[in-house]
């Protein structure tokens, strides 16, 4: 029987939400991602039927599996409808087993949770013990050892730390791989209730992520800096996430075409904000909020929101206006989430502070 879980506590809630934006954000261009299928990312229902119908004749189309993947993950966030999910775990079963080594395998598109909406505790298990045997299959290869470990690092940390560990021996400059690994890192500090812990947690991460970055040149330097400048400041390295955050923004001009240039200029912002703060220089942090709801949006932007963490602290400093100005300038790119942008404009303006949720985490 497989046993799926309908609710997750709050904390988990946050977090899955977190591991779905992250990954998309790191260390690689979506462009660079050539041997992967681009096709299905706006299939329609009928054109996903069709799909499932011709592998019956083709199981091993490629293009297809990705396409349909793709599709269900994207219904079944849009959804939540179990169906959905029971459709599209075959295909990532197939994945694992004949593509290990596929960008699209390590992709949170392709992972599937014990627990939450999404949850399923056998396929969970089931996914888990292809990884295994794919990664005793394949030691010497940094990609699937990578890729298994993006399966099962959320819910079974050490696990996928070793597995994390043994990819970056293989191959150093892996960039994703050490994101991962950090995030590990990151997601252990969140349930961390001492601060000290949790400022030990973020230098671990923080180590992590400077040893990939000296590695990274061009784009991977540009992709990784912003992750680089957020882990510095919890970390209590004001200096240097000053210098990460500028540099982010310094390179965003050269990148303005790129997917990440979005995200550059409002994490950029959003972090520059927050050490204005900290240095008790308030019209500094609102300028660097309103800049940061200027973004044109991206594709995490356009769907999981803007950051509100400075937001928050200037709320806590009574800046109602310029937080309301935000939260509006937010709405040009942040359209899925019109209404809830309104209800924390109105919570806002009457005085409270919203339950901002995930997006003071990402």
């Amino acid at each position: 029987m497989n046993v799926r879980a309908t609710s997750a506590p709050v904390g988990l809630r946050l977090l899955l939400a977190i591991v779905l934006f992250s990954p998309i954000c790191g260390g690689q261009p979506a462009n660079s991602r050539q041997e992967e299928p681009a096709a299905g990312r706006d299939l329609t229902e009928e054109q996903a039927k069709a799909a499932e119908e011709k592998l019956q004749s083709d199981p091993d189309n490629l293009t297809l599996r990705a396409a349909l993947i793709r599709y269900y993950f994207r219904a079944m966030l849009a959804s939540r409808k179990e169906e959905i999910e029971a459709r599209r775990e075959p295909h990532i079963f197939w994945l694992i087993e004949h593509h290990p080594d596929s960008r699209l395998a390590g992709s949170p598109e392709a992972r599937i949770d014990p627990i939450g909406f999404m949850g399923s505790v056998d396929s969970y298990q089931h996914g888990k013990e292809l990884w295994l045997a794919q990664a005793e299959k394949h030691p010497d290869s940094a990609r699937v050892l990578e890729n298994a470990a993006a399966f099962v690092s959320l819910h079974e940390r050490k696990l996928g730390r070793e597995l994390l560990e043994k990819a970056l021996a293989l191959d150093p400059t892996n960039l994703q791989a050490a994101s991962l690994l950090a995030q590990s890192y990151d997601h252990e500090r969140m349930y961390t209730q001492s601060p000290d812990e949790k400022v030990a947690l973020s230098q671990k991460a923080l180590s992590i992520r400077e040893r990939a970055l000296d590695r990274a040149q061009g784009p991977a330097r540009f992709y990784a800096l912003a992750d680089a400048a957020t882990e510095a400041l919890e970390a209590g390295e004001t200096a240097k996430a000053e210098q990460y955050a500028v540099e982010l923004l310094q390179s965003a001009k050269e990148y303005s075409r790129d997917w990440n240039y979005g995200n550059a200029i409002h994490k950029g912002h959003i972090i520059l904000g927050r050490i204005a703060l900290r240095r008790d220089d308030i019209e500094g942090a609102k300028q660097h909020l309103l800049a940061a709801g200027e973004t044109p949006g991206s594709p995490q932007l356009n769907s999981f929101g803007p950051n509100m963490t400075l937001a928050k602290e200037l709320l806590e400093k009574g800046e109602r206006d310029t937080v309301v100005a935000y939260l509006e300038s937010c709405s040009k790119f942040w359209k899925m989430g019109k209404d809830q942008l309104q209800g924390w404009i109105a919570t806002v303006k009457s005085g409270g502070i919203p339950d901002f949720g995930a997006n003071l985490l990402y």
